[in-house]
């Protein structure tokens, strides 16, 4: 017998119970018995290191992992294996980030030995093996390369190291990513930037301060708690982020909305802070309800998150140095090597050569050509360009090396069908476009000149014979198609993520009820992954604390809306964050798994003008109210994910986003009252320093149309089609949820709500020359390297997207405050040529304004 089992392990790699419980019976030597079974160890240990990656060589990323599943294998049976799988191909069958190959593989094992087709031997290794990997790790090799299938409880994770350093980078990430925002590409400190600065604090307050304990009673704490370890780490970076990547979106309506546009005199630090404490804290009220659909899932993945782990790992814990793929240098000395090299490159772009940042060189053939314009152009145009920039900022905006591919893809796709939309709609003058640059969020008036909202207000209200007298307001093509297109894709995926995720989102209501009616009902109780069971360890959160947070922010948030002459009535804004609680849900499981965020930003602002007709203000306030409260939560659930891979103790999350928020609010606030009136020409299209403000003007055309206007107006009388945007989405749905169902594996990777989210791409001045670049990336790091080389992926790729981010980042903000605070201008045809021609000055249009003086309706035809 254990002659026959020698011969076979050679080759195959044996399962470890059912030959030691061969050898048991063998009567052999005790030392063949000896040699035998070590033989099967190390043939099994190399096949399971090989499986868990996915390819051989991936067990040198991965040995302690294997070690931990060889020891899980021993104690887990045939029975409890066919039912892990089982539950595993249930939950897993149409998740589109599940591995197929592991999908079939666990297809062919529940299929039985025969079907199998390897032999008993083999078929019991895999079979347990997989079960393993289902039940003690996570089935995603992304997750599983940045995230730990064990845990130590005891290590210490609040201590006072990790509140000073965090709340330190709050105020800096706070303040830098608020002025950064406004830029055209953005730059900002994101977490996994922000990490590279906590990381030497941490290490150097360990070595600084004392070993004391500060006696305060009950509160009494450690000032030195042992050695910076990764869960202070992530703490801290949770801390920061809440600074780093909260969207900040309601202090464009105080600041930029309504003291710049629309000239209120009566904006002031106070009213900023209480519409900041508003959003935050509903933001993270809301973040504790929707734990149930975007953290506790497996199925929840985050992309966006995983690389800030790999690099919280490869600064905090020991790195392997054996060979992948004939690399042999660590993840930390190529972190260092790339982000210097990236940090030093990118003054040539931003600074000494832009026209590499905006490479419309097809524009430099013939610069007088409006036609080339319009079609390659990378400022008014379409951006068709095969190469358009060697600007990672700009590259970076598809995130290329962080979502998965079919994301990329999908969207990608999406915004070329889009750009061929457009080109139509443009030269055949619809809704006469014509008469105004092909792709801008400008708002014109029938003279061809940008609105002057003032014409039509009277008394801070809408003037209808005034209106009548001047001229409706007129958008760009690029404009229409980024309206209809949100308007399509917010009923669209509300109904395609209900019909697709029913389930999740059932269970989640399910157990979210449940939770309020017996508070002793563990949240973590209807989850069997291995993250959820080992933060069984740690005390909960409960519901009700977050619920209180909400009604607190609400009733602060309704309190300033009432005091203050905002001229918006208390029920519009109860009606606007009711409407984005309820989209959120299906929004939010949505961003959890693919990566886009989709969120109540044009729709709120259609709430406003229609509960408040003829005002111009309501609006901003619904926005603020819908898309800030969307995307901050947003924030506070991708940081509660980061802690729930990491194994961080939730009420130490809670307590930390609680008192960050408090920080941030302040200093953002602060941060915005500086921009308005401390930085010229803040928010013009010539400001040197790129502070042109982008989404604010998109915004404004948005309100103004909306609000001032109205949504009657616009929608029933100047573009009416752009209203069937929500019909047709809604209708939309249901055959591409029968499609996706009927045809799963032909339709696995097209994902209809991210094909829409394509057209979503432009009217903000933004075109395929900022997505073609990252595609190709894309492409190559996360379709093609991943497939064929998934331990360089595994161990580098991460940790390349944080190098080149905080490169960029870095270089950015030297860039700002060295030459362009104060600026310095450096002026020479590499830095001139491409704002030379007609895509540069951005004011072309196709068609001449008629002879009559004035293009569009008929003068006094408009209602």
């Amino acid at each position: 017998m254990a002659d026959y089992l020698e011969k076979n392990v050679s080759s195959t790699g044996l399962g470890t119970v059912s030959i030691r419980d061969s050898l048991s019976n063998d009567a052999g030597s005790a030392e063949k018995k000896a040699a035998v079974t070590s033989t099967v160890q190390i043939h099994e240990r190399e096949a399971i290191m090989g499986r868990i990656g996915g390819s051989d060589d991936m067990a040198d990323i991965l040995a302690e992992d294997a070690d931990y599943i060889i020891e899980k294998m021993a104690t887990m049976d045939a029975i409890e294996a066919l039912e892990v799988l089982r539950d595993a191909l249930n939950y897993h069958g149409d998740d589109i980030n599940f591995p197929v190959k592991t999908l079939r593989r666990i297809e062919a094992l529940l299929n039985g030995v025969e079907y199998y087709g390897l032999g008993e031997i083999m078929y019991d290794l895999d079979l347990r093996l997989e079960a393993c990997l289902m039940k003690y790790h996570s089935p995603y090799p992304e997750v599983r390369s940045v995230c730990s299938p064990v845990d130590d409880p005891t290590l210490p994770v609040e201590t006072f190291r990790a509140y000073v350093i965090g709340l330190a980078w709050v105020a800096v990430g706070s303040f830098i990513n608020q002025i950064m925002n406004f830029r055209q590409p953005s730059i900002s400190l994101s977490a996994k930037v922000i990490q590279i600065l906590i990381y030497p604090c941490g290490e150097l307050l360990a070595r600084l301060l004392p070993a004391w304990r500060v006696p305060l009673g009950p509160m009494s704490f450690d000032l030195n708690p042992g050695p910076w370890n990764f869960k202070k780490q992530m703490l801290a970076t949770i801390i920061a982020n809440v600074g780093a990547q909260a969207a900040n979106f309601n202090y464009y309506g105080p600041t930029i909305m309504l003291s710049m546009f629309y000239g209120q005199t009566w904006i002031n630090y106070g009213f900023i802070v209480l519409m900041g404490f508003c959003c935050q804290f509903f933001a993270l009220g809301l973040a504790g309800v929707l734990r149930r659909w975007a953290v506790y899932p497996s199925k929840a993945v985050w992309p966006t998150i995983l690389p800030t782990l790999q690099l919280n790992r490869t600064l905090l814990l020991p790195d392997t140095k054996k060979k992948i793929n004939n690399w042999t240098i660590s993840k930390y000395k190529l972190f260092w090597i790339v982000m210097w090299g990236t940090l030093v490159y990118f003054f040539i772009p931003d600074y000494l050569f832009t026209s590499l940042s905006s490479f419309n060189w097809m524009t430099w053939i013939a610069p007088q050509n409006k036609h080339l314009a319009f079609i390659t152009g990378s400022y008014i145009g379409l951006g068709i360009n095969p190469i358009s920039t060697f600007d990672w900022s700009v590259i970076d905006g598809s995130a290329p090396l962080v979502v998965p591919f079919y994301t990329v893809a999908n969207r990608y796709l999406g915004t070329i069908v889009a750009a061929i939309t457009l080109l139509l709609m443009y030269y055949t003058n619809y809704k006469y476009t014509a008469y105004m640059p092909p792709n801008t969020s400008n708002v014109y008036d029938r003279f061809g000149k940008a609105y002057n909202v003032s014409r039509v207000l009277s008394h801070g209200k809408f003037d209808e014979q005034l209106y009548r007298t001047y001229s409706p307001p007129y958008i760009s093509a690029g404009q229409l198609m980024y309206q209809s297109a949100c308007y399509a894709v917010y009923t669209f995926g509300f109904a395609y993520v209900f019909l697709s995720e029913w389930r999740t989102v059932k269970e989640a209501l399910v157990g979210f009820y449940r939770s309020l009616k017996d508070r002793k009902v563990s949240n973590y109780e209807s989850y069997k992954d291995p993250i959820s069971v080992m933060m069984r360890e740690y005390k909960e959160v409960p519901d009700w604390w977050f619920l209180i947070i909400l009604a607190i922010s609400v009733i602060v948030g309704c309190l300033a809306i009432n005091y203050y002459p905002t001229t918006t009535p208390v029920y519009v804004i109860v009606v606007a964050t009711l409407v984005a609680v309820g989209l959120i849900i299906p929004f939010m499981v949505l961003y959890s798994s693919t990566g886009f965020f989709m969120s109540m930003n044009n729709l709120s602002t259609i709430l406003g003008g229609y509960m408040v007709p003829g005002n111009g203000i309501a609006p901003i306030f619904t926005r603020i109210f819908g898309y800030s409260l969307d995307q901050q939560g947003e924030t506070f659930v991708g940081d509660q994910k980061l802690a729930h891979y990491a194994k961080i103790p939730p009420r130490a999350v809670f307590r930390a986003q609680v008192i960050a928020s408090i920080v941030q609010i302040f200093v953002t606030s602060g941060a915005m009252q500086y921009l308005v009136k401390g930085l010229p020409d803040f928010c013009s299209m010539t400001n040197a320093a790129r502070f042109t403000c982008p989404f604010a003007h998109e915004l404004y055309a948005d309100t103004l149309l909306m609000g001032v206007v109205g949504p009657r107006r616009t929608l029933d009388f100047l573009y009416p089609t752009m209203k069937y945007a929500f019909l047709i989405g809604a209708i939309l749905a249901f055959p591409c949820f029968a499609v996706r169902k009927y045809f799963p594996n032909q339709f696995r990777y097209f994902h209809p709500v991210l094909f829409l989210g394509g057209f979503q791409r432009w009217g903000a001045q933004y075109n395929l020359a900022y997505y073609t670049p990252g595609f190709y990336v894309s492409a190559f790091f996360m379709y093609y390297v991943r497939r064929r080389h998934l331990a360089w992926w595994a161990k580098y790729n991460y940790i390349l997207s944080c190098a080149l981010t905080a490169g960029v980042a870095f270089g950015g903000i030297l860039i700002f405050l060295a030459l362009q605070y104060h600026p310095k201008k450096l002026v020479w045809w590499g830095n001139t040529v491409s704002r030379a021609g007609i895509d540069g000055a951005g004011t072309a249009t196709l068609k001449a304004i008629p002879p009559g003086g004035y293009f569009g309706l008929r003068e006094g035809s408009w209602e």
